[in-house]
C-alpha cells in the first residue's frame, strides 16, 4: 500500500476524489459515479481513470460496488481525516508579521490560500470559509481531546488490572 500522501499527490487522482466529493452529499447520485461520468468529468481516457481509481480503492479513499457489467465509485473519506488531523497544527500557523495564516479549500477541492487580517481589521475571508474553518479546528481539538481521553483512560485501566490482579493472587 502507498502512502496516502503520494496517492493525493497525483493531480488526476485529485480530480477524481474532487469529482466524488461533488458527488457525496447529491441525492441525483446516490453520492457514487460511474467510470463512464467519471471519464466524462475529467475529459481523461477510461483507463486512465480505471487506473487511478484502483490506487485509490486500494489505498481506502474509495469504495466501488458492482451492478451488472458497471462499477460505481464513491469517496470514503476515513482515510483523508486521519491526514487532516496531521495537517491542522500545520495550518494554524502564523505568518512572520504575526497574522494567522489559512488554507480553505473550495467545494471542488482546490486549495485557497487567504489571510485575515488583525483584531483591529475587517475580516478578509468570506464567513462560510472562516466558520468552516474553525468548525475543522474545533473538529480537531475534540478529536485530539477524546484521544488523550482514552489514552489516559486505558493507563487507568491498566494500572487497576495490575493492581486488582495482585491483589486477587495475595487472597
Amino acid at each position: 500500500m502507498a502512502d496516502i500522501f503520494s496517492v493525493v499527490a497525483d493531480p488526476t487522482r485529485r480530480e477524481l476524489l474532487g469529482a466524488l466529493l461533488t458527488a457525496y452529499g447529491s441525492d441525483m447520485t446516490g453520492g457514487e459515479l460511474s467510470v463512464g461520468q467519471l471519464v466524462e468529468k475529467l475529459g481523461v481516457s477510461q483507463p486512465t481513470v480505471s487506473k487511478h481509481l484502483r490506487v485509490l480503492r486500494d489505498n481506502g479513499l474509495v469504495t466501488t460496488r458492482e451492478e451488472g457489467q458497471h462499477r460505481y465509485y464513491r469517496l470514503d473519506p476515513e482515510p483523508l481525516l486521519r491526514v487532516e488531523d496531521w495537517v491542522m497544527p500545520f495550518t494554524s500557523a502564523v505568518d512572520a508579521d504575526g497574522t494567522p495564516a489559512t488554507t480553505s479549500w473550495t467545494l471542488d477541492g482546490q486549495p485557497v490560500s487567504f489571510r485575515r487580517k488583525g483584531a483591529s481589521g475587517k475580516a478578509s475571508v468570506e464567513v462560510g470559509t472562516e466558520l468552516g474553518r474553525v468548525m475543522a479546528e474545533a473538529s480537531h481539538r475534540a478529536t485530539s481531546a477524546f484521544s488523550g481521553a482514552q489514552q489516559g483512560w486505558e493507563r487507568v485501566v491498566d494500572r487497576s488490572r495490575k493492581r486488582f490482579g495482585r491483589r486477587g493472587d495475595e487472597d
